[in-house]
């Protein structure tokens, strides 16, 4: 499949999975604060076991959500990320240098924000992490209402910057958010590894067998305490994108069979199911209490600053140029548009502060929907004004 073909099918499903993702949201919202929120508590509590012989997992739905299907989210990201990095963007270094320094400067900048605010509050600091992330599916959403107007370069250069985005991410949740890790699981977790590498190794290109190691290798991690989600990243790496025959890809199978189900279930369920504040007694107070301001100054400010900044200093020491076709403005808006955090920033949040146990649960996923909206609508208007600019000027 061609480059500019395989580039525009994923755009179109992101930015189609963005405006569910809305709704997913606003829905969520609109129902915990109405005489229904008794019942959007309930489907989040409604207890789920799955057994097999004396092996028992029981979780809420809330949780089944965020560490079950959220894995494959994960496995889903790991795919795109290993096939970039062999065939697509992130194989070139050059192609790398500017979007890659404009993910560190978008992660570092919004984590100094955050710790800048709450850094005399040791149970706020565990959320350093919220403001760092970029939510592909709505930052693309966002761009694609601009059509034409907007250079493909700079789409391919949000992608990227995205990309490696989840990368950090990924090592973030993997080093500072995992605890009471069990030697036995690991053990376990690292024999699925073991098999898994083996297999790729040599030349099975047959999914089931890495799907099925890959679910053993969940439950295992599930229970290793490291989080689950990260299994699906393993996994995703051990499956092989190129065959030694005439076979079809498995990673590119699984990759377009899971892209439809992840954007239009998986991410609008795990919306909905986390972004459901409830406002009663929310006050201006609420907003600008530490935590919530922490991660909306740090998505809004914190990643303009890190991801135009890093982006300016690449070019002007000439280590990169500017997406082809593209102007200042409109790197100054998609820079705003990566405040939008809303996917993994929820993510991140209910790692950080656990529902039911932390006191800032709750208070985190207010700062995020200030941010990430905030940061689409400026994010738009600036990059629509220098859109209209660069019309006119041609």
């Amino acid at each position: 499949m061609p480059l500019r073909s395989t580039f525009t099918r994923f755009f179109q499903l992101e930015a189609a999975s963005g405006l569910l993702l809305i709704a997913a949201a606003a829905l969520a919202l609109i129902i915990n604060n109405s005489p229904l929120s008794h019942l959007y508590g309930a489907f989040l509590d409604t207890p789920v076991v799955a057994q097999v012989g004396a092996l028992q997992i029981a979780k809420p739905a809330l949780l089944w959500i965020n560490d079950g299907l959220m894995a494959l989210f994960f496995l889903l990201i790991g795919l795109e990320v290993k096939r970039e990095l062999l065939d697509g963007h992130l194989s070139k270094p050059s192609q790398v240098v500017l979007p890659g320094a404009a993910a560190i400067g978008g992660m570092v900048v919004p984590a100094l924000i955050y710790w800048a605010l709450n850094k005399d509050n040791p149970a706020a600091l565990a959320g350093w992490a919220i403001p760092m992330a970029t939510d592909i599916a709505f930052a693309l959403g966002v761009l694609a209402l601009l059509g034409k107007r907007v250079p493909v370069s700079l789409k391919l250069f949000l992608m990227t910057l995205a990309i490696i985005d989840d990368l950090g991410a990924i090592v973030v949740i993997a080093l500072f958010y995992s605890a009471d890790l069990s030697g036995a699981s690991l053990a376990g977790a690292a024999a699925c590894l073991i098999a898994l590498i083996a297999m790729n190794r040599l030349g099975v290109v047959k999914l089931g067998p890495y799907l099925i190691i890959g679910l053993i290798l969940w439950v295992c991690v599930l229970k290793s305490g490291v989080h689950a989600t990260l299994a699906g990243v393993t996994l995703a790496f051990c499956i092989p994108l190129r065959t030694r025959n005439a076979e079809t890809s498995p990673l590119l199978t699984l990759e377009h069979a899971l892209h439809p189900w992840v954007a239009y279930a998986i991410l609008p369920l795990f919306a909905f199911a986390n972004a459901g504040v409830s406002l009663t007694g929310v006050s201006l107070e609420s907003f600008t209490h530490h935590v919530p301001m922490g991660i909306a100054a740090g998505l809004l400010i914190g990643k303009t600053i890190g991801v135009f900044g890093l982006t300016w200093l690449a070019i002007k020491t000439g280590i990169a140029s500017l997406p082809s076709g593209a102007n200042w403005g409109q790197v100054l808006g998609v820079a705003i548009l990566c405040g939008i955090g809303f996917t993994m920033s929820l993510f991140v949040g209910s790692l950080a502060f656990v529902p039911g146990v932390s006191e800032f649960a709750g208070e985190d996923r207010m700062g995020i929907l200030t941010g990430s909206i905030l940061a689409a609508c400026i994010g738009y208007a600036v990059t629509a004004m220098a859109s209209r600019k660069k019309a006119v000027t041609a």
